[in-house]
């Protein structure tokens, strides 16, 4: 079972940068991709960002393309970290952030996905 914490949401204003953070453990969680989704209100969940666990293959949604970055730390034996900066916040990516976690394939699909976050919000405050 992989467990799976995000952290660092909060409030911004459009074109402003924030970071969010998850920490993935338990389980095989070396193994598994890690990656970010969202949820805004009255709207489905969808995909933001994925990486592998070896670091060699990323994909990002069109719409956050040039904007966000998501690292993958590797380093700690107890645990993995995922990061999503974002910047050049628009209105639009207001939204509650969910760290994805699956395995062998990235999680770039909601059906992908084996393990979930609990979330955090993001505003974008205009």
């Amino acid at each position: 079972q992989v467990h799976l914490v995000e952290s660092g949401g909060g409030l911004v204003q459009a074109g402003g940068s924030l970071r969010i953070s998850c920490a993935a453990s338990g389980g095989t969680f070396w193994r598994h991709g890690l990656g970010w989704y969202r949820q805004a209100p009255g709207k489905e969940r969808e995909f933001v960002a994925a990486i592998n666990w070896h670091r060699d293959r990323i994909d990002y949604a069109d719409s956050v393309k040039g904007r966000f970055t998501i690292s993958r730390d590797n380093t700690e034996n107890t645990k993995n970290m995922v990061y999503l900066q974002m910047n050049s916040l628009k209105s639009e990516d207001t939204a509650v952030y969910y760290c994805a976690a699956s395995f062998p394939v990235v999680p770039d699909t909601v059906d992908d996905v084996d393990y979930w976050g609990e979330g955090t919000l993001v505003t974008v405050s205009p």
